[in-house]
């Protein structure tokens, strides 16, 4: 009762308005009163503050979200479309394909979703239509793409799950490796079907003049971006630095990028630091205010509470697990995914964990729900990112989406199966 109770609070303070991390922070506050004293809950408070300022591990944040908005800058994106669109332009879908790879390059060097869907958009969406794509298919193909950079490493939403339950951020990591690249595998099959069986989507391959009109554009070098993930990816899987330390030196290898293509203005440079703070700002606000609520948790006994009832209700793990995965998908349709990682990963980790499922695996079946809750309405914040730079209506941009989405549960479907998949790289590494 005294949990309800708890969550009663932090639902009210969301319903009327309050940003999730200070509704998290104010009802963590106000639940601790109905267990544990004032003096208490200052203790807890200071704490929080000291753990998550000495977590030298919360760098790792800034520093892939300051790296993304360098990348942007510098129209990284747009040199990777031109690069991949010249070398698929004579296959039906190529555009689309170029799209994915682009994707899938951008993520490996950025955790940021919204960044990468605002490149991509920003790089890709003009040729396509240009080149007969339906509208709302090329913006649910690029949303989709975007959330690529939630679960390929370097990823910020894992880092947040790391955070959360202690799993260690590297093994997430290199656990995500695989997934991720499966999941491009799963777009690209799909470009194909539409290709297939709705052509009115994707249209054939025009002659060799119109292609060179519309394609051979003058882009920047492929290979700074290319270096870097290198650089990023072998210091993070060769042992060579830490997550933290891979975050800063990308950062600083997309600036040099940037500036070195003279792109970097001083305009540029004071925006993307700017969205930089202000989107850790956020992120790190939410972790403070959820590791005071995962307190009211613990104090709440309410994880105990559930094993003990699924041990009586006689539930299977898989049972249980199917349950939670659906619950997630749900709740990915109406929350925002940093709000419902911090705010349940504490609780269904411990529940998961407990029924012997391995902690990593989970990390990442539950980033991939987030994954999916990105292009999920009503919120479905890649979608109606990419709709707003394309100047596309949201109905048809998630009109667009639904192979996708399609081919996402089907993925996750399988790592659920095999679990291997994801547990493979970790444990050979």
């Amino acid at each position: 009762m005294i949990f309800l109770a708890g969550l009663a609070i932090l639902v009210g303070a969301i319903v009327v308005g309050i940003p999730i991390g200070f509704a998290l922070g104010l009802s963590g506050i106000l639940s601790l009163m109905l267990v544990v004293n004032w003096t208490v809950i200052q203790a807890l408070m200071a704490q929080v503050v000291h753990e998550a300022a000495a977590n030298f591990v919360i760098l790792t944040i800034p520093m892939f979200i300051l790296m993304a908005e360098f990348l942007s800058a510098g129209g990284i994106a747009r040199d990777l479309m031109i690069a991949w669109n010249k070398a698929m332009r004579g296959l039906r879908g190529g555009l689309a394909v170029a799209a994915v790879v682009t994707g899938v390059i951008l993520a490996a060097t950025s955790g940021s979703s919204t960044a990468s869907v605002a490149s991509i958009t920003r790089a890709a969406f003009p040729t396509m239509r240009a080149f007969g794509y339906n509208p709302g298919f090329a913006i649910g193909l690029i949303s989709i793409t975007g959330t690529l950079a939630i679960l390929i490493p370097p990823s910020i939403a894992l880092v947040v799950f790391g955070l959360m339950t202690s799993e260690p951020i590297g093994d997430l990591f290199i656990a995500g490796l695989l997934p991720g690249l499966l999941t491009a595998g799963g777009y690209i099959l799909t470009v194909a079907l539409v290709a297939r069986f709705r052509p009115d989507y994707i249209p054939a391959v025009k002659s060799v003049t119109e292609i060179k009109e519309l394609s051979d554009k003058v882009g920047g070098p492929v290979w700074p971006i290319v270096l870097l993930v290198v650089l990023v990816l072998g210091g993070l899987y060769g042992g060579v630095a830490t997550p933290s330390e891979i975050g800063a030196i990308g950062a600083l290898g997309a600036g040099v990028i940037a500036l070195a293509l003279g792109r970097m203005t001083w305009f540029y440079f004071v925006q993307s630091v700017g969205n930089a703070l202000r989107s850790s700002a956020m992120i790190i606000t939410i972790i403070f205010s959820a590791s005071l609520f995962g307190y009211f948790i613990t104090f709440s006994h309410v994880t105990d509470s559930i094993l003990d009832w699924i041990a009586e209700a006689g539930l299977s793990p898989y049972a249980v697990l199917t349950l939670l995965i659906l619950i997630y998908l749900v709740l990915g349709m109406v929350m925002d995914q940093f709000a419902i990682l911090v705010l349940t990963a504490p609780i269904t980790h411990a529940i998961v964990t407990g029924l012997g499922f391995d902690g990593v695996w989970f990390g990442i079946i539950m980033v991939k729900t987030a994954e999916i809750g990105l292009v999920t309405p009503p919120l479905g914040l890649n979608v109606f990112i990419g709709s707003s730079t394309g100047g596309v209506p949201p109905r048809e941009a998630f009109r667009g989406v639904v192979p996708f989405i399609v081919a996402e549960l089907v993925i996750l479907a399988i790592l659920i199966v095999f679990p291997g998949v994801v547990t493979w790289l970790p444990t050979v590494m």
